[in-house]
């Protein structure tokens, strides 16, 4: 990465010259990126000359432990037996559709070791929206487990990870061709190596291509940190999860797995205690839920005593939520940070108590971001302080939309800057607010939810003439969907009817939790769906109610 330019202003980072904005991190020194390598070759090159023994996963819920020995015994064997057994190569995509469990993440280093390309997906998901992504993404193998390969399209070549069959394939040292893994496969810095599933700013479903180089720049300021305990309460198939996933190197730490299915915050802040957790990955509906007990029965405080940080992403934070964390945890560190799919997760990460004080930020750009603050209609650069949509530019931008020139030509430029779609400002201490999302998705406990993608489907009911879907706010989920519906003339189609007819269809998360009948659906001149008018009118709806 080339220094920012002499004349950024070494607090804020901000450039006047060129509008932009810098980061002010310690330098981090990355490959040339036309070296030929692959994400795993980098961060196992970063480990410790003799591996530790230590655990470098474990399964919160059975107390099973991978040690480090056998955790990168089982990548280069499973990476050596896809290659002979199952034919994978590099460029092949491999859709992996599993609840969180210690061969995922071994799964996830091997594919890209031999140059495959990881694609996880939410195995809550419905068949038919399974069908999609793998539409979208084109895989020729599938990983999954025997509660979940049901839904898979058929003809698609599967291999369970909870059958014999895998896992003698975490034993085979070398391939049937006796090839160490990977040894003779050249990958490329900007190959794919892993595709997962966006909304983008805008409604359907994107398959975003993240390369090597991404991965590498995202982990790169891990290096020389000290050995953490990590556990991770977020779903692994999504971007938060997925790169948590990977932090394994370059600092041998240890990967504690919350593998139950639904959250429950006693056993969460048990299984801290037992495993020694140092650092703690929640959305904010989980962090909620941690205070909550907290506040109910004091002695689970005295079960985390060894949580030195939480990390909370994925969904914007309530201040009161701070509070009432830092309260319960004065000893415990909160920090928030920004990113998207596109952006291979967090570019902006609240790092040490200072910044952690900074209430309602997600702390500083990381090394490696440029931003530009830009006003929604004119797109002038703004300076600090002034609100307006981030753009960014920086190694951990995806490659694009695979698939998909037209929806990576609207949120990418021929410059490499990424418009997120968020409301932001940068204060004059290089502090990030984000103030409000410019885009329309609605988030459910850290998921997205395109409204496109409810209104289509609440289109196709007989009864329904049109739909709109908007976010409704809810304490513990952040947001829900509520749908506001213009019924056929004669219909009696009533409420009941219509969250049945979406629940069948659609995974939980993405189901309608009130229904408002109107006789039109507001629009602007453009057409466009007046969304917010309709959310402050479902908030005086539900309220009359009560």
């Amino acid at each position: 990465m080339p220094p920012p330019p002499a004349d950024v202003d070494p607090r804020s980072g901000y450039c006047a010259a060129t509008k932009t904005f810098h980061s002010i991190r310690p330098p981090v020194p990355l490959p040339p990126p036309e070296l030929p390598l692959s994400f795993p070759s980098f961060t196992f090159s970063l480990l410790p000359a003799e591996h530790p023994s230590r655990p470098a996963l474990i399964d919160a819920a059975t107390g099973e432990s991978v040690p480090y020995p056998t955790f990168l015994s089982r990548v280069s064997a499973l990476a050596a037996t896809l290659r002979a057994r199952l034919g994978v190569a590099r460029g092949d995509v491999a859709f992996v559709l599993a609840p969180p469990g210690v061969h995922v993440p071994v799964l996830y280093f091997a594919l890209m070791a031999v140059g495959a390309v990881v694609s996880p997906a939410n195995p809550d998901l419905t068949a038919g929206e399974i069908s999609g992504l793998v539409a979208l993404s084109g895989p020729s193998v599938a990983f999954a487990v025997k509660a979940t390969a049901g839904k898979l399209p058929p003809g698609l070549n599967t291999v369970l990870l909870d059958s014999a069959q895998f896992l003698s394939f975490l034993h085979e040292p070398r391939g049937e061709d006796g090839t160490a893994a990977g040894a003779d496969v050249v990958i490329h810095q900007s190959d794919t190596a892993a595709i997962l599933y966006s909304s983008g700013t805008t409604g359907r479903a994107k398959a975003v291509a993240l390369t090597h180089r991404n991965l590498i720049a995202s982990n790169a300021t891990r290096a020389g940190l000290a050995t953490e305990v990590l556990m991770i309460a977020v779903p692994i198939f999504h971007i938060y999860g997925f790169t948590f996933c990977l932090r394994l190197a370059p600092s041998a730490n240890t990967l504690v797995l919350h593998t139950a299915r639904r959250f429950d915050s006693s056993a969460v802040l048990a299984a801290v205690g037992r495993f020694g957790v140092t650092r703690l990955a929640l959305a904010p509906p989980a962090l909620l839920a941690i205070v909550r007990a907290a506040e109910k029965d004091e002695t689970l405080i005295a079960r985390a005593a060894t949580l030195q940080v939480v990390n909370c992403g994925g969904a914007p934070m309530a201040t009161g939520l701070f509070w009432r964390f830092s309260h319960k945890f004065p000893d415990v560190c909160l920090l928030q940070g920004y990113g998207l799919t596109e952006t291979t997760s967090g570019f902006c990460r609240a790092v040490g108590e200072e910044e952690s004080a900074q209430i309602g930020s997600v702390g500083r750009l990381s090394w490696g971001a440029e931003v530009k603050i830009v006003h929604p209609e004119s797109e002038v650069a703004l300076p600090p302080c002034m609100p307006g949509e981030l753009w960014v530019r920086g190694p951990f931008v995806m490659k694009g939309y695979a698939g998909d020139k037209e929806s990576t030509s609207k949120i990418l430029d021929s410059e490499g800057w990424l418009r997120t779609g968020d409301l932001c400002y940068i204060d004059k201490d290089g502090i990030v607010f984000v103030v409000d999302r410019l885009k329309e998705l609605i988030k459910y406990k850290g998921y997205q939810i395109p409204p496109a993608e409810l209104e289509s489907l609440l289109q196709t009911h007989p009864d329904i003439d049109e739909a709109a879907v908007v976010p409704y706010p809810d304490d513990q989920a952040g947001e829900l969907p509520a749908a506001f519906i213009v019924r056929r003339s004669g219909s009696n189609l009533h409420e009941a009817q219509i969250k049945e007819f979406v629940a069948k269809q659609v995974v939980h998360y993405k189901q309608i939790h009130h229904v408002f009948f109107v006789n039109s659906i507001p629009k602007n001149a453009a057409g466009k769906i007046l969304r917010k008018d309709l959310t402050k009118l479902a908030l005086q709806h539900v309220r009359s109610k009560l």
